[in-house]
């Protein structure tokens, strides 16, 4: 038979350790699984001790104008270096005239340093002017800023009560001229609201080829339609709907 009682251990016996981890052990085991504690301890305390070292630091007045004004002046070192210089400005897709009102209303003074150029606003300058349509700038190797135009095409002469106005093929001011010869070119369009009709009227003009010989131009009528101005006096009252198709 067994006995139930544990024999007594002899003395000066060693006591084996316990291979079970301690209950505190066994809950920061546990906490170390959890993946937001490792997080924490991953990320947030060196985020925490840098912030901190940072915010010591910084709290200085006299040390953050010194970190301000050391700043300054390496940017300022590298700015002037004259692999950053703009030393001219060119200008392609744009008309002689047109290129040298774009010049003024850029309003840059070179050689300046392309650190201190804002193209942003250059551009929302450059494309005020009625004639541009779209433009791009960029500063290029060797000190050149370079603008490329789309220049609008005049396609039409508009007459109003005070001025004869270009007008594009969608209706967009292009300039202004002072007389008909000036382009007697285009075709000539009058009354109110025809700029905004400028697609609709270069349609009925393509439709209109056999009475070019005979045609003087097309005056909006109220807003609303379109007659076709002929030699003798004679005109041709188009409708308000599908005028291209009646003509």
């Amino acid at each position: 038979m067994q006995p139930l009682t544990a024999p007594r251990r002899a003395a000066g016996s060693v006591r084996h350790r316990d291979p079970a981890p301690s209950k505190a052990a066994y809950r920061l085991q546990r906490l170390w699984l959890t993946p937001l504690f490792r997080a924490l301890l991953r990320t947030g305390v060196p985020a925490f001790i840098v912030t901190f070292a940072v915010g010591s630091y910084l709290g200085d007045s006299d040390r953050r104008l010194a970190l301000a004004t050391s700043l300054a002046d390496m940017r300022a070192s590298v700015a002037q270096r004259p692999e950053f210089l703009v030393r001219m400005m060119a200008i392609d897709g744009a008309s002689p005239a047109l290129a040298d009102a774009i010049r003024a209303v850029a309003a840059v003074a070179l050689p300046q340093s392309s650190f201190d150029l804002d193209l942003a606003m250059m551009r929302a300058r450059i494309v005020t002017l009625d004639a541009v349509a779209e433009a791009d700038l960029r500063v290029n190797p060797g000190g050149v800023l370079h603008v490329d135009i789309t220049e609008r095409v005049p396609a039409l002469v508009w007459r109003t009560p005070g001025a004869l106005e270009l007008l594009d093929a969608s209706g967009k001011r292009v300039a202004r001229v002072l007389a008909r010869a000036d382009r007697a070119d285009l075709p000539l369009i009058a009354g109110d609201g025809a700029d905004q009709m400028a697609p609709e009227a270069l349609r009925l003009l393509a439709a209109a080829q056999p009475l070019l010989p005979r045609l003087r131009g097309l005056v909006r009528i109220g807003a609303r339609r379109w007659d076709l101005v002929l030699d003798r006096d004679q005109r041709i009252l188009l409708p308000p709907e599908n005028p291209v198709r009646a003509l």
